[in-house]
């Protein structure tokens, strides 16, 4: 899957599936605007293909801003996000709605932004939203978390269905897992890990480049007649 003379916008672009996701489009041709809040992970990401743009996706009118200057482009792929951890009992309406800005509202207004550049100049695209098996699974502590990813995956499917007539195609990549530099420290535990990998099948977690190429996948030609998926990326465990 080749992307050269392509444009692509990544947002959460600074840290795991993101960073993996920015630098494996770059390796392979496109020019990348990469969005993070972090100026240092922006720095780290030095690459002639790679182009900078700080932002606070909380701040929706900077999210404008900052989507604006990086059209047009080819592809969307929204993979910022967070979790605030939390028991259900004691979810705080103020975690929620800071998830909820991040994990939801971002994506619909600079998918919006995209989608109408893309109809404006006549031309189909791709849009991948990065969500996680817990927009199926109801996991401990994550109640704003999986409340978020049900909503995105369901955000897209709405997405999928009005803009496919458009020509532009809308998925979500879900993955299980996945061994970012923060996450295998904290599932380095075996009896935390365990559960999680004795129900998964092929028997390991995720790597960042896993999912990567998953998303690449969906944003190429190759997956010219995929629209409006969930695709897990999790070895299996939604089988079980």
């Amino acid at each position: 899957m080749a992307f050269a003379g392509k444009t692509a916008i990544v947002t959460g672009a600074g840290k795991g599936i993101g960073r993996a996701i920015t630098q494996m489009l770059a390796a392979r041709g496109a020019r990348v605007f990469a969005l993070s809040r972090s100026q240092s992970d922006l720095d780290a990401l030095a690459h002639p293909a790679i182009v900078p743009v700080l932002v606070d996706l909380a701040d929706t009118e900077a999210t404008r801003a900052a989507s604006r200057a990086a059209l047009p482009a080819d592809y969307l792929v929204n993979c910022a996000g967070i979790n605030i951890l939390e028991p259900f009992l004691d979810t705080s309406p103020d975690s929620f709605d800071q998830v909820q800005a991040i994990n939801v509202r971002a994506p619909l207004v600079v998918s919006q932004l995209y989608a109408r550049s893309r109809i404006a100049a006549g031309l189909g695209g791709a849009i991948v939203n990065i969500s996680s098996i817990s927009a199926f699974n109801g996991f401990i502590d994550h109640a704003s978390y999986c409340a978020s990813k049900g909503a995105l995956d369901a955000l897209t499917r709405v997405m999928a269905n009005e803009l496919g007539p458009h020509g532009i195609r809308v998925n979500t990549v879900n993955p299980g897992v996945t061994l970012t530099a923060l996450a295998a420290e904290a599932w380095s535990d075996p009896a935390k890990s365990g559960p999680m990998l004795s129900r998964t099948p092929l028997g390991r977690f995720a790597t960042p480049d896993n999912v990567a190429e998953a998303v690449l996948f969906l944003l190429s030609d190759a997956a010219a007649m995929v629209n409006g998926v969930s695709l897990p990326v999790d070895g299996g465990f939604q089988a079980v």
